[in-house]
């Protein structure tokens, strides 16, 4: 565990400051950021092996920062909430989250719970270049290679693409992506996806009934059918 990187997203001091205390204690490399943007700034640039995230930051909800992250990383993220209800552990488990912890909590079991998710967890950073058989996704620029032409695309366009990507031939539901793209209140406008596909097909070229790329199945969702070259995306 010595010198693991853990990101600590939380808006209030004194809490940031006795966890930066203990986790260096116990051998941690410790970053901190206050909100939500600049949480996601930090997540970039310091490349954390954990990340601790308070739901209840001032400038973004909590669940669009973890839905965020999850677009480009399988990162470990331990959720810190004030809220206990069941439904809302099943929501944030569901959303990403690989596990929770009520506040008010001990650093002893904050600890506990870190060590048990770097242990249990074989975390591999998102590679820089996602190749499959056919196509490249750059995850630093946002941007698709398909033989020697660049795509830019749209930012709800590489969500879609990169998030089917990193489960070639799975199924992704219709809500599930609806819900990780545009958030839980549009989970049921399959409308908003539909029109996304067809865009996102026609940038790349990408025949519906002959797919190269994203393959429909009616009524239920889509998934990704190249098959990987990226030794961390083969299952």
């Amino acid at each position: 565990m010595q010198n693991k990187k853990i990101l600590f997203i939380d808006d209030e001091p004194k809490i940031r400051s006795f966890v930066r205390i203990s986790l260096i204690a116990e051998g941690f490399t410790y970053c901190e950021a206050e909100n939500g943007k600049q949480g996601l700034q930090r997540f970039q640039a310091e490349k954390p092996n954990l990340i601790v995230l308070d739901l209840g930051l001032p400038d973004m909800d909590g669940y669009q920062v973890l839905r965020t992250i999850r677009h480009s990383s399988n990162v470990p993220v331990l959720i810190l909430t004030a809220r206990d209800e069941e439904a809302q552990k099943i929501k944030l488990l569901e959303g990403g989250a690989n596990d929770y912890l009520s506040k008010p909590f001990g650093v002893k079991e904050l600890t506990a719970r870190i060590r048990v998710l770097l242990r249990d967890i074989p975390y591999q950073p998102t590679p820089a270049i996602l190749e499959f058989d056919g196509i490249s996704l750059d995850t630093h620029s946002q941007q698709v290679i398909i033989g020697e032409q660049v795509f830019s695309l749209t930012k709800k366009e590489y969500a879609l693409l990169s998030r089917l990507a990193q489960a070639p031939n799975q199924l992704l539901t219709q809500t599930q992506l609806l819900t990780e793209i545009w958030g839980p209140i549009h989970s049921e406008d399959s409308h908003y996806l539909r029109v996304l596909v067809t865009q996102l097909r026609k940038k790349l070229d990408d025949d519906a009934d002959a797919p190269r790329f994203i393959k429909t199945e009616p009524g239920i969702g889509y998934r990704f059918i190249c098959k990987p070259l990226t030794d961390t995306l083969a299952h």
